[in-house]
């Protein structure tokens, strides 16, 4: 993941402002709001700031994913190009469906909250979707899941790992 967020601030920093690098890694899958607080830390911003910023770019993305992911999958598969990518895609996030699918709305939120490598709200967003999980459901529940992640990782990057990097 570092390299991931080493790479955005080289490409992008000096073209856009560091918020808004900030803001745009917290809204890519795989790094979203934990690569958005490293970057964010890595950059010196104030860490209310950065919660923020991270906050509202990991949010962004979900409802989409909520409400679109599963008809435009439907849509993809029915072509021969696009079918054995999105079908690798359902797979890889249903292997990790397990808990959500046992306790839904909270399996969801450790889903989401637990900072782990293959967790975080697009997947578990994707999950949700997947399952069939309500809206009205699903969406507080990642939203619960990203404050979680929020606190565990301010602490990690402005304290622990932010101690590292500096």
């Amino acid at each position: 993941m570092d390299s991931l967020v080493t790479w955005f601030i080289d490409v992008l920093g000096g073209r856009i402002s560091k918020e808004l690098i900030v803001f745009i890694i917290s809204m890519v899958p795989i790094l979203e709001l934990r690569g958005g607080l490293l970057a964010a830390s890595a950059f010196d911003i104030e860490i209310v700031r950065a919660i923020w910023i991270c906050v509202v770019g990991n949010i962004i993305p979900v409802p989409f994913i909520l409400l679109l992911i599963t008809p435009i999958f439907n849509w993809l598969k029915q072509t021969k190009a696009f079918r054995p990518m999105v079908e690798k895609l359902e797979n890889k996030a249903m292997g990790k469906s397990e808990k959500i699918e046992k306790y839904e709305f909270w399996g969801l939120v450790l889903f989401v909250g637990i900072p782990l490598p293959g967790t975080g709200a697009w997947t578990g967003s994707l999950i949700a979707s997947l399952l069939g999980i309500k809206f009205k459901k699903a969406f507080p529940a990642v939203i619960l899941g990203i404050v979680m992640a929020t606190v565990i990782m301010s602490i990690l990057s402005y304290g622990l790992l932010g101690a590292l990097l500096h």
